[in-house]
């Protein structure tokens, strides 16, 4: 008896050990569970972007998922993240609040970007500018800007107000990348007001040999333009400023300096100039 009743609850244990096994197998685990209910915030298109668009801080939105559908490229949201994606150019067409990954855009540092923003026939071509002549920052890829040249003519015998001139060498041209490590590399407590800086445009072929002209002439800034359509390429009726059409004061210092001019005439034979 008492062996009998011993191997009766020695089968007791094991079944009951048996069924706390498969209940604890087919039981979702606790973490696993809270886990798929947590949800992350990354960054999403704000609107419609068509691909070759060169991405701008208010293209992107942040949108929260849920982590467990979240793709291994998605880019969780910061602002580190958010500028790292300005600039970048976006492969294929993306519809408002698709989240932005990884595969989905080109960025500027990656081998041929240049090639792939670049227009068919067009040249990039990159110029040095500061904080200050590049709209103190707020120029960025895809901005359409002109391009201004600033230059001291040199001809000391010239009136003050036509020894400084600007023009318009360039309009309408495409930013299409724009380099911030300077700038974003410096001290904590280093100023950056004049740091050099490089703003990549897109030009024609024509256009690529004014600019590289214009860079040995004299200060070069840039305007950025309100978004429209057309080609790039110099300007065609862009009249040149001078030093005294800007100066009231420089053009009527002209005229107060002008020389006096009398000529003389004695019967038919030609007049004398006398200067005062």
């Amino acid at each position: 008896m008492i062996l009998r009743a011993l191997l009766f609850g020695l089968m007791a244990t094991g079944l009951l050990g048996f069924g706390l096994v498969v209940w604890a197998a087919t039981r979702p685990p606790t973490g696993h569970a809270a886990n798929a209910g947590e949800t992350l915030v990354v960054i999403a298109a704000a609107h419609a972007l068509q691909p070759g668009v060169l991405l701008k801080p208010e293209d992107l939105i942040a949108k929260t998922i849920k982590r467990a559908s979240l793709p291994r490229t998605a880019t969780a949201d910061s602002t580190e993240a958010r500028r790292g994606l300005a600039g970048a150019m976006v492969r294929h067409g993306l519809a408002p609040g698709d989240v932005i990954l990884a595969q989905d855009v080109m960025r500027p540092g990656d081998h041929g970007f240049l090639a792939a923003v670049l227009a068919p026939g067009m040249r990039a071509v990159t110029v040095g500018v500061d904080l200050v002549t590049d709209t103190a920052g707020l120029i960025w890829p895809g901005d359409r800007v002109d391009v201004i040249l600033t230059q001291s003519i040199g001809d000391h015998a010239a009136p003050p107000g036509r020894q400084v001139a600007a023009e318009a060498v360039l309009t309408n041209v495409r930013v299409i990348a724009i380099d911030q490590r300077l700038v974003e590399g410096a001290a904590p407590n280093e100023p950056t007001r004049n740091e050099a800086r490089t703003v990549t445009l897109e030009v024609e072929p024509n256009a690529a040999e004014r600019l590289a002209v214009a860079t040995r002439l004299g200060k070069l800034s840039l305007a950025v333009r309100a978004a429209e359509a057309g080609p790039a390429g110099a300007p065609r009726t862009v009249p040149t400023t001078w030093a005294g059409d800007v100066s009231p004061a420089l053009a009527s210092q002209a005229v107060r300096d002008a020389p006096g001019v009398v000529r003389v005439f004695q019967g038919a034979a030609d007049g004398k100039e006398f200067r005062f």
